[in-house]
């Protein structure tokens, strides 16, 4: 296996063990702040719950924002150069990027940072691309479920030593989320193989595909990618609930502690290994990723309104292990989308889906942040601290009806040139 070309099926299993690891430690570095990035925004506005409400919903629509124009750009840069080199920028950029929050006192430089972040993160981007590159299309939504349960196991370690960490001092999980990242860089530098030879790569940069703009145009070359991106796009949307609120709801809610939530991200962290490593590749091969997909979506739905309903700490933990079937739906999109295109444009096509994940996460952290203020503060006509997760029950309710209608599984993926000529 060399950085040169492509891995040969032998090699395909360690390859995978190689990305796994890669999007391992970046979801770990970013896990480790989940609890604590909150609560630090909240110190410097003084302990204001609901102001520190509408900040963390700014933090996440910036951050979205910066990836919603980089994203394209870093997957056309993966097309044109191999994946390998945009995964090393985007780790070092992340490391020193972390040493800049660790340090920062106050929050237009915190802001800074998270713009930053925006900018390197690029490996999940470029992971998605990665495992398309070596991965045989009929064994690709059990290989995606391998970086669901990558995610799922930084959510269960990272919080939780962030939490602890946290409690010591604030800025210490930004320390050690650093020094993660940057051992992140060192791995892949020595051990990381190009999984996209030169000869699949584009002929050149192409920057009308890698603006934001134009790589979402890109998606309109195939129309089922165009539904399923709808439904990428809704449903990640009704994603960003989670880090928008759930740290603050908690507390609100159930004063639920940093170790409290680090515990119920343990769960949930858990259960997303048990649904990705243990469930998706069984229940694709009996569903397929059509209903896959749809049982995903249907699950997500019947969590959230659990959530929205728990008033009690209790009932919002019975909730978990059914929404955390909803992690079935990812992978299972991401295959059916895989198939429809060559190797060549896979980046470009992971770069325009995570321009849309960047955009739901522009809409998103004001969505749930800002109803969530408005609901719990003084001018609120109701007291219904639950209202974001009813908000993102429904969006997910819209995402299952396009989902039936465009979740369709192709004969052939269309050829690079076949591709070109539909432009």
């Amino acid at each position: 296996m060399t950085t040169s070309s492509a891995p040969a099926p032998g090699a395909r299993r360690a390859a995978l063990v190689f990305i796994f690891i890669t999007v391992l430690i970046d979801v770990l570095s970013f896990g480790l702040i989940i609890p604590v990035l909150p609560h630090l925004i909240e110190r410097f506005v003084d302990g204001d719950t609901a102001r520190a409400a509408y900040w963390v919903g700014l933090f996440g629509t910036v951050f979205a924002l910066i990836q919603f124009v980089f994203s394209p750009i870093q997957g056309s840069l993966s097309d044109r150069y191999g994946r390998r080199p945009v995964i090393l920028l985007s780790c070092l950029g992340l490391g020193l990027d972390f040493v800049l929050m660790a340090v920062v006192d106050t929050l237009p430089l915190l802001l800074i940072g998270r713009i930053i972040s925006g900018i390197t993160a690029a490996s999940f981007t470029t992971a998605n691309a990665y495992i398309a590159d070596i991965t045989p299309p009929e064994q690709r939504a059990k290989s995606f479920g391998m970086i669901g349960a990558a995610f799922g196991v930084g959510f269960v370690v990272g919080p939780l030593i962030g939490a602890y960490l946290g409690e010591v001092d604030l800025r210490l999980p930004f320390w050690f989320a650093a020094g993660l990242a940057l051992l992140n860089f060192f791995y892949g530098l020595f051990v990381l193989p190009e999984s996209l030879p030169k000869e699949k790569r584009t002929a050149r940069f192409d920057w009308a595909h890698a603006n934001p703009f134009g790589s979402l145009m890109l998606l309109k070359r195939y129309p089922q990618v165009f539904g399923l991106a709808a439904v990428v796009f809704i449903a990640n949307m009704a994603h960003y609930v989670y880090p928008s609120i759930f740290v603050l709801f908690a507390d609100y809610q159930y004063h639920w502690g940093l170790r409290e939530v680090g515990w119920v991200l343990l769960v949930v962290g858990v259960c997303n290994i048990i649904v990705n490593v243990g469930l998706i590749g069984r229940v694709v091969a009996r569903l397929g990723e059509r209903r896959t997909l749809l049982l995903g979506l249907g699950c997500g739905v019947v969590g959230f309104v659990i959530y929205g309903l728990a008033d009690v700490g209790t009932l919002f933990l019975i909730g978990l292990p059914i929404s955390a079937l909803w992690a079935m739906a990812a992978p299972a999109t991401q295959a059916l989308v895989t198939r429809q295109v060559g190797p060549s444009e896979q980046g470009r096509i992971q770069g325009a889906l995570m321009s849309l994940i960047s955009l739901a996460g522009v809409l998103g952290p004001a969505l749930f942040a800002g109803s969530f203020g408005y609901f719990i503060g003084k001018t609120s006509p109701i007291h219904l601290p639950g209202a974001p997760w009813f908000i993102a029950a429904i969006l997910l309710c819209i995402g299952l009806l396009i989902a039936w209608r465009y979740a369709r599984v192709p004969a052939t993926a269309p050829a690079p040139a076949e591709a070109e000529a539909a432009v």
